[in-house]
């Protein structure tokens, strides 16, 4: 019986007998421009972007939680703050946005309004780094599992001549008994994992271990991506690294919610041209605008509300101007029925 080594390495998360580390609660935003309030229900504060994630702050009253919001400012946008216990305040007019990163692609965390105070956390550059605590309504809100680090970028290259030269692999372990793969923690299934399979560790965290293995599949149960095309590209990490992917092709699963016409609200993507507004990439639950060729537009008329399809994509940008959604071209559409 003939069979190849066609599926080298496969990252996953999984559910593994370890140590927890301690954990932080986080919630990731489900609803696009939710506001942040500087009191349950009181003066608002700030406009939060889908997909963002903010920190647990210990509070609940009612439908209302207290959570932390963390990112970077363009510096020339804050000033001396007007209250005391606070470091800045944002002094354009009439919004600033905050990003997760200190750069204009980094992905959208938050608009916040003229005149909200801040804590300064750090600086870099042109960039500062502030902090807010304050509330949002706790069903606008999914919780996050909690994914702590167990090692830098080049611990897989230690690890590995360590293993070379005898010592023990603290990165390596084994399922304790059978258990699930899935694709994201809390997200659909990806197999499962039989008791005593090897595997090595990524990353670990109180509930779910991010885990690879290597394996052996069947030639003949691969389904090869057209020739330049990526499988597997996550949302995030366009916005993590989007030089890497601009440009390049990616076959995704997305679902469709409605069609647009750009306006000066999106600069990212032509004045006038069609585009979709859809989630995903499938299982992720975050938006992408999809800016559609006259050639697929008959293909694009015909699609209802909340389909889903496979659709293969050029990304134009890693993560929009205002919200930080990837901005990707349509160049192939397949409707799931």
């Amino acid at each position: 019986m003939q069979c190849s080594r066609t599926l080298r390495v496969l990252p996953v998360a999984v559910a593994l007998a370890f140590t927890p580390l301690p954990a932080q609660t986080r919630y990731r935003v489900d609803v696009d421009g939710e506001w942040f309030h500087q009191e349950a229900g009181s003066r608002r504060l700030a406009r939060l972007a889908s997909g963002a994630v903010v920190r647990d702050a210990g509070e609940l009253q009612g439908d209302w939680r207290k959570v932390t919001i963390e990112g970077w400012i363009f510096g020339r946008s804050v000033g001396t703050p007007a209250l005391p216990g606070f470091d800045l305040a944002v002094t354009r007019d009439p919004e600033e946005n905050l990003r997760v990163a200190p750069s204009a692609n980094g992905a959208l965390v938050a608009r916040l309004l003229r005149g909200v105070q801040l804590l300064r956390v750090g600086s870099q550059g042109g960039w500062v780094q502030v902090r807010r605590d304050g509330w949002v309504r706790a069903r606008a809100l999914g919780a996050v599992a909690a994914v702590a680090s167990t090692r830098g970028a080049g611990d897989t290259t230690a690890a590995r001549s360590a293993a070379g030269n005898g010592d023990v692999d603290a990165a390596r372990a084994r399922a304790t008994r059978p258990a699930l793969l899935y694709r994201t923690p809390e997200g659909a299934e990806a197999g499962r994992l039989s008791a005593e399979t090897p595997v090595r560790v990524l990353s670990r965290g109180d509930e779910w271990t991010r885990v690879q293995l290597e394996a052996w599949v069947r030639t003949a149960d691969l389904g090869a991506a057209p020739p330049g095309v990526l499988l597997g590209v996550t949302a995030a990490e366009l916005r993590t690294e989007p030089q890497r992917y601009e440009g390049q092709a990616l076959r995704w699963e997305l679902q469709y919610i409605a069609t647009r016409t750009a306006d000066e609200q999106r600069p990212d993507i032509p004045a006038g041209a069609t585009y979709l507004l859809a989630k995903g990439p499938l299982p992720e639950r975050g938006f992408v605008y999809v800016v559609v060729p006259d050639s697929l537009s008959g293909a694009v008329a015909r699609l209802t509300p909340l389909a889903t399809a496979t659709v293969t994509v050029r990304v134009r940008r890693g993560g929009s101007r205002y919200l930080g959604h990837p901005v990707v071209d349509l160049l192939a559409l397949e409707v799931k029925r």
